[in-house]
């Protein structure tokens, strides 16, 4: 009778609950139509100054035609060192930088890659320093008229582009259409007439990407507010408003002659005089540690480091759970504790340089969740003695920094937030919260991942453990038919070394965090409504992202409702209902973020 009453109402709660996220996600597709109030974006950010055709040129006066043949330009980048300039301040996209920073980000808007190559006469790769291509692309433009330059993402646009080039050469189209970029020469030429003939909307904003970029080929200098205020509250200034005579001006000049000179020896006595000119000119104005500490972001790039080292330490843990070797255990816990070290001194650094917690956007969250991930997978193990928590941990940590790095996921550079994220400290705390949670919800996720493929295993061998639960008074026997290895997983004791204590273990792991993912993100959904309400005047309005949020809390409810109504299986339940609800996050994470419109814009 009991269980008949347990049965009902299990069966009620769950057709209420599904019913109320079909709601939900009806509620969700009409809310797409909302659209954010003003400031609630990330602040565009212009590539060149919006003056750029007023600004002169502080190198001189370019040559219509280069002077360097590709031999050449390889020589002379070899041979002068730019390690002066690298770390000089410029106050560009709304923040001060270094140098090396703003020619990163220059070389990857133009060609989407890290630097800038050339194939020599021999088939050789020629790689260039990003701090030399933008300066070269400054001095000496010309030479990357004819050069493979500009990224064309969409691929529709980039044939159509090189059809109009080549028109009877159809080799020569699947050539250039390998490189993925084209050359100025070729866009200046047929982006008007491509245009014109196709005007859909993918069309017109990848014409519209590669001619906003195209400007840092050909008005790249307008970039460089390089020199420093009498008062740090004033704007820095271009270096062209500099007088001709001004060390700083004079030796840019010097250096733009003697660079289209093919001259290497006064180019970098030139370099020399600029790099020591420009922070003489406030001495106590101009940044000193965050110069030294952003080169430093740039070179190590701790967040590539830390997903290997995630690698290597999920690895030695999975083989020490599989194969008992102790040393393999030993090593995989110190390289965790490496990977968490390097990642959060990388996020740390970030954090400084962006001069805010850096959790406001999708590049910056990642982070974010893979280190909370793996200081909770860290703290777990330590608590519960049970390395199962930092092998989950270090999968999430690589899982998730290998998606910021490598994706090109939005938000990679260093930006101002939106101005909405400035209204109240609740975000903090709302998105830390929230951070938590989806890091726990991963973590449960692949601990999950771990008991399924252990119980699969077991179950396609026939080694299933024999059938034995803790019953009233002692262990009380059951048949195979009416359970499996979950059973032995929920309540019966174990022996050590068998794929039942196994089971168990990873049972008892992966509720321990999913019932803690529960309550992170439900409280981290209350103060998301309380920061609604400073920030937008409401507590909830069925954005996609807050429904989202919201089902996937409840396929959680769900999980531990079904924890404590259901006695045969559960173990099985949870796992798989752990797997739902993950695939769930995810596209609240990054579906509603990337693909919905909606007031979580910035995100």
């Amino acid at each position: 009778m009991k269980s008949m009453f347990v049965n009902t109402l299990t069966s009620r709660a769950g057709a209420w609950l599904i019913a109320l996220c079909l709601v939900l996600i009806t509620a969700g597709r009409i809310a797409q139509a909302q659209t954010a109030p003003d400031g609630n974006a990330h602040p565009k950010m212009g590539q060149v100054a919006a003056n750029a055709e007023q600004i002169a040129n502080p190198f001189g006066d370019i040559m219509r035609t280069s002077g360097y043949s590709s031999a050449e330009k390889a020589q002379f980048a070899h041979g002068i060192n730019l390690e002066p300039l690298r770390s000089l301040s410029v106050f560009h996209g709304g923040r001060l930088k270094v140098l090396d920073t703003l020619s990163r980000e220059t070389v990857s808007t133009l060609c989407n890659r890290k630097d800038y190559f050339e194939i020599d006469a021999n088939g050789k790769k020629v790689s260039f320093d990003p701090l030399f291509t933008t300066i070269d692309m400054m001095i000496d433009p010309a030479y990357y008229a004819d050069k493979p330059l500009v990224y064309i993402n969409f691929l529709p646009l980039r044939e159509a582009i090189l059809e109009a080039e080549f028109p009877k050469d159809p080799a020569k189209v699947d050539e250039w259409k390998k490189k993925l970029r084209v050359t100025p020469i070729m866009f200046n030429t047929h982006a008007r007439t491509v245009g014109a003939k196709h005007t859909d909307q993918q069309f017109t904003d990848g014409l519209g990407r590669a001619d906003a970029a195209l400007r840092l080929w050909h008005s790249g200098w307008s970039n460089l507010d390089v020199v420093p205020p009498p008062v740090s509250k004033d704007p820095w200034k271009h270096l062209s408003t500099l007088e001709p005579t001004h060390p700083a001006r004079a030796a840019a000049l010097a250096l733009g002659e003697s660079w289209r000179r093919k001259d290497g020896v006064n180019a970098q006595k030139a370099i020399d005089a600029l790099a020591a000119a420009l922070p003489a000119i406030s001495p106590n104005v101009y940044p000193t540690t965050q110069r030294t500490i952003e080169v430093s972001y740039n070179r190590s790039r701790g967040f590539d480091l830390g997903w290997i080292a995630y690698a290597l330490s999920f690895l030695m843990l999975i083989l020490a759970f599989g194969t008992g070797r102790s040393w393999l255990m030993k090593g995989g816990i110190a390289m965790f504790v490496v990977a968490i070290l390097i990642h959060a001194l990388a996020f740390g650094m970030r954090s400084y340089l962006a001069q805010r917690y850096a959790i406001q956007n999708q590049f910056e969250s990642m982070t974010g969740i893979s280190l909370f991930a793996a200081v909770v997978g860290l703290v777990l193990m330590a608590w519960r003695k049970q390395p199962l928590f930092g092998a989950a941990a270090a999968g999430a940590g690589f899982l998730a920094l290998v998606g910021a790095t490598q994706t090109g996921i939005p938000g990679y550079n260093i930006e101002r937030e939106a101005a909405i994220l400035n209204t109240s400290v609740l975000l903090k705390y709302h998105v830390t919260i929230v951070l938590v949670s989806y890091s726990l919800i991963t973590l449960g996720f692949l601990i999950s991942c771990f008991f399924l493929v252990t119980h699969y295993s077991a179950k396609s061998k026939g080694t299933l453990p024999a059938v034995a639960v803790a019953g009233v008074g002692g262990v009380v026997g059951m048949n195979a038919d009416a359970c499996d290895a979950t059973s032995a997983a929920d309540d019966a004791p174990a022996a050590p070394g068998t794929i039942a204590k196994t089971l168990k273990d990873l049972d008892t792991a992966q509720m321990t965090v999913l019932q803690l993912a529960f309550w992170f993100l439900g409280v981290g959904i209350l103060l998301g409504g309380w920061w609604a309400d400073h920030s937008w005047g409401r507590w909830w309005a069925f954005d996609p992202k807050e429904t989202w949020a919201l089902i996937t809390w409840i396929v959680y409810l769900i999980l531990i409702h079904v924890r404590f109504a259901t006695g045969k299986n559960r173990s099985l339940i949870s796992a798989w209902l752990s797997v739902v609800g993950f695939f769930t996050m995810l596209w609240c994470y990054f579906g509603v973020n990337l693909i919905l419109p909606g007031l979580h814009a910035y995100a």
